[in-house]
């Protein structure tokens, strides 16, 4: 939210407290200060200058030679490519050495060989605002050399990050009731109002919506639209608006001094009575914003008796309701409406305005007459009129917000008795609380988050300030917890993949249904095992993921668009399901997932041509994150993919993997394979050795042996894996296979058959090994392969 300094002093005084003082002190308090901006003219050598002589220039169409008059008793050259200025017109001049907004520096120098010695500015270059296109034309009657400064106002714009908890915050009147506590002083109320009695009236105003509890409308007739003001005009300004006309402008004040939304209808464009109502299912409405946009009974509307929507309740005037220049007649409206059904229109149909950001998140109800009482006064003042001596009502104001009770042991061994009951007290009272006790405090409208004593002190501690609590007691080490070591182990493995190469990521662990497609999780998806969100806040977030995979490629799509070559990712984190096809409770579970894709190593002069990333690729780099052990794939089939199957480790599963279909790798815009997998964490972390093993260099020499053999095409590796793994001969260190053949044709080889060679390395730490003992081992081992695989040897 933006809040202009000037406005904000003018309901609290600061004292003697700096600017960067009262920033520090709300930044403390939890209210985060974005950006600080300086408007208005900050430079003194920026200065009135009149034009004295215009002439082209030689060596470019659209650039002029000027001779100004800065008050320095000669002329100044200075080239300048506006047109909207004739001889004889006053303009802010920046001298050599003047500071611009964004902190560029003018100097002197030449434009296509002509010297020019400073700059003609527009306002916006000076920090105004700009009334036409080309410099700013000042006043004739300024004298010339004057700093610009003297003539316009400056402000501080104030950037102000407000939490969705504190609504009441998201106006000028409730940011200086805020800073008042924390001053220990008193703000300064807005005086002006013109209230009315109140009166039910169905003719006049029907409540057919639980969306809006309290609605309430007053005529003023006879008024005159024209420009705002001078003062409204640089309100509205200051905090990055800009202004329509009269009435308009003071819904838009009233809203941001006030913090309550406000609309005026064009009285002549109202047939009958105003009919608050559900909207009808695929039913138009076209928004101020000229756009159209299709309803559904979700959706609250302001209609009049002919059921003519004029307005999107909370959210959007209609484009046909609006006040224009010709309106003579006005309908004010102010209500209170609910927060979840506004925000659920808002997302659904992806239109956001200032009046849903603060129903959204809850408006103080009992502001909505004050704000329209402001509105008719300031009306009344700028724009005439009559106003009508009573406001018509529908509905009731919500109830007194409840009583909390504070836990007062509870505060003192929080704040460690730096704060005494009667200042904790003082504290609540100044934020608006009050109580007689002070033990039960009755909480205002506008702080509808205090609901709890944790609220309460919570609010005594961040104004008397965390700095201020003693901090006596020191850590303590304690033994290590199961959570210590999974804690560490996973850090362990997330380095590893690092190192390897690959970057985390975090996504959200919400999805859109159609990411469905992407999942891959540890078991295939049955019906009713999906999380879905009740009420979500768009389709995009509809669905707990129940897999790590659609964040991943999500991720690897936002890359490519970057001009990635290479997709290397990984996330850990939960994943959701309903066990039993949602017939119990549901079940969250960590998964490590992996992506890898594209080339297998960056471009370099040393290298030829590049070979993409494949799926041995995938199972090296699980690998060597497991520490080496060996793994296999064993192939299973899923739906949505090319490739697919389980990772299993000494037979027992561990995780999945699958290469993605070809057409969905084209849609995120990729032409290379891309292999997905994702770990079973808590399996994954329990093989995880808390201490590095050192194994000694061997000290005997050992003996390698080679065998050559025929396999049929349908026997796969991890079929040759699993035997070799059951073979139990201690005298074998380790397995290779080098090479391998097959003969599509036929004319060397049978075509159903491969040839694959191995290459088996034996060696004994306690001597070396004679030939006998090799030769031995390794026919036990030829025997055990011809038993377990349909295997000839060569």
């Amino acid at each position: 939210m933006n809040v202009s300094l000037n406005w904000l002093k003018e309901r609290l005084d600061f004292g003697s407290r700096s600017l960067d003082e009262v920033c520090d002190l709300l930044t403390f308090a939890g209210i985060e200060i974005e950006g600080l901006q300086e408007i208005g003219v900050k430079s003194d050598q920026i200065v009135v200058a009149e034009i004295k002589e215009a002439v082209q220039h030689p060596d470019a169409d659209r650039l002029k030679v000027t001779q100004v008059d800065a008050g320095e008793g000669s002329l100044r050259q200075i080239v300048c490519g506006a047109t909207n200025y004739k001889v004889g017109d006053k303009v802010p001049c920046c001298l050599p050495g003047a500071e611009l907004p964004g902190g560029f520096k003018i100097g002197e120098t030449k434009m296509r060989g002509v010297e020019s010695k400073g700059m003609l500015a527009a306002g916006s270059e000076i920090g105004l605002t700009d009334i036409e296109d080309g410099l700013l034309i000042l006043d004739p009657e300024l004298p010339t050399g004057t700093p610009v400064q003297n003539y316009f106002d400056s402000d501080t714009l104030i950037e102000v990050e407000i939490t969705p908890n504190r609504p009441d915050l998201l106006s000028h009147s409730g940011l200086a009731r805020e800073l008042a506590a924390l001053l220990q002083t008193t703000t300064i109320p807005v005086e002006k109002s013109h209230p009315t009695e109140t009166t039910e009236d169905p003719s006049v105003v029907t409540l057919n919506s639980p969306t809006c509890p309290f609605y309430s409308a007053l005529s003023i007739k006879n008024i005159k639209v024209a420009p705002s003001p001078e003062w409204l005009i640089k309100k509205l300004e200051a905090i990055g608006l800009r202004p329509i006309n009269n009435i308009v402008d003071i819904t838009n004040y009233v809203l941001h001094e006030l913090g309550q939304p406000l609309h005026a209808f064009d009285a002549s464009k109202v047939t009958g009575n105003i009919n608050i109502r559900q909207a009808t299912e695929g039913e138009s409405f076209k928004a101020l914003d000229e756009e159209t946009y299709t309803l559904t009974p979700d959706d609250c509307l302001i209609s009049d008796s002919t059921n003519t929507p004029l307005a999107l309740a909370g959210i959007m005037g209609g484009l046909d309701s609006g006040v224009t220049d010709s309106t003579t007649d006005i309908i004010l409206e102010s209500a209170y409406f609910t927060t979840s059904e506004i925000r659920r229109s808002s997302r659904r149909i992806h239109l956001t305005s200032d009046s849903s950001y603060r129903f959204e998140r809850g408006v103080d109800p009992q502001n909505v007459l004050p704000g329209s009482a402001l509105a008719a006064a300031l009306i009344l003042e700028i724009a005439g009129g009559e106003i009508a001596p009573k406001t018509i009502t529908a509905g009731q104001l919500p109830d007194p917000l409840p009583d909390v009770q504070l836990d007062v042991d509870r505060l003192l061994q929080l704040m460690d008795h730096s704060i005494s009951l009667q200042d904790a007290a003082a504290i609540l009272t100044r934020l608006g609380l009050t109580s007689e006790d002070q033990k039960n405090w009755h909480i205002p409208s506008w702080r509808a988050d205090l609901e709890r004593s944790a609220d309460l002190i919570e609010e005594v501690a961040r104004v008397h300030g965390l700095e201020n609590v003693p901090s006596r007691t020191g850590g303590h080490a304690v033994d290590e917890s199961p959570i210590d070591r999974d804690y560490d182990r996973l850090l362990d493995l997330k380095k590893r993949l690092v190192a390897l190469g690959f970057y985390e990521t975090q996504t959200i662990k919400l999805i859109a249904e159609n990411q469905l497609r992407d999942c891959l999780p540890l078991r295939p998806l049955q019906d009713g095992d999906l999380v879905k969100v009740a009420r979500p806040l768009s389709e995009d977030h509809a669905i707990l993921r129940p897999s790590l995979t659609p964040g991943l490629l999500a991720t690897a799509e936002n890359n490519l668009r970057q001009g990635a070559k290479t997709l290397r990712f990984f996330e850990t984190g939960k994943q959701f399901r309903n066990v039993g096809g949602g017939k119990a409770t549901d079940l969250e579970a960590h998964s490590i997932g992996i992506l890898l894709g594209g080339e297998a190593a960056p471009l370099s002069w040393a290298r030829g041509q590049n070979r993409p990333i494949d799926l041995f690729d995938l199972k090296a780099a699980i690998q060597s994150t497991l520490g080496g052990r060996k793994i296999q794939l064993t192939t299973r089939p899923r739906d949505g993919f090319l490739l697919a199957g389980d990772i299993q480790l000494d037979g027992k599963p561990i995780g999945t993997f699958a290469q993605v279909l070809p057409s969905r790798i084209r849609e995120i815009g990729f032409d290379a394979p891309v292999y997905l997998a994702e770990l079973d964490q808590k399996k994954i972390l329990g093989l995880t050795e808390d201490m590095f093993q050192v194994t000694p260099l061997p000290q005997f020499p050992g003996s390698s042996r080679d065998i050559a053999m025929e396999i049929p095409l349908t026997t796969t590796n991890a079929e040759i894996e699993k035997a070799l793994s059951k073979h139990q001969e201690p005298l074998l260190v380790s397995t290779v296979c080098f090479d391998q053949f097959s003969d599509p044709t036929g004319e060397k080889m049978s075509a159903e058959k491969r040839s694959i060679a191995y290459s088996f390395s034996y060696r004994s730490d306690k001597g070396t090994l004679k030939q006998k003992e090799v030769d031995t081992a390794h026919e036990k081992l030829r025997t055990h392969l011809e038993k377990s695989l349909p295997v000839t040897f060569r």
